[in-house]
């Protein structure tokens, strides 16, 4: 992945940290990875919920919306890492599982789009 890739990438997903704590999030884990398999965004807690939070960032929309880029295959990833999780975190304390998503355009002003429950 490209470098310029990777830093819009950390820059969305510090700005999407930010905006779910002020949101009232905790947020508990950014870039969890499990081995080559992927990794999550951000994994936080919206009260008694557990969400796990894809985030994409793009400087513009010229190759489409950021979030145009999560389709079935890239959820199903996302599912399968946040089940992996589950296992390996098993005294997480939560009443329901969310999977939500963040778009964000990397403008002077950022703009930011959530969708809650999209999956």
């Amino acid at each position: 992945m490209k470098q310029q890739n990777i830093s819009k990438g950390k820059a969305g997903e510090n700005l999407a940290g930010s905006f779910l704590e002020k949101q009232g999030f905790e947020i508990i884990e950014k870039n969890w990875r499990f081995s080559r398999m992927g990794e999550i965004d951000i994994i936080a807690k919206d009260k008694n919920t557990l969400v796990f939070i894809e985030v994409k960032a793009r400087s513009s929309n010229l190759f489409g919306n950021p979030l145009e880029s999560v389709d079935e295959k890239k959820f199903n990833k996302i599912q399968k890492l946040a089940e992996i999780y589950l296992i390996k975190n098993p005294n997480i304390d939560f009443k329901d599982i969310r999977f939500d998503l963040i778009g964000i355009l990397l403008k002077e002003k950022p703009e930011i789009t959530y969708f809650k429950g999209v999956y």
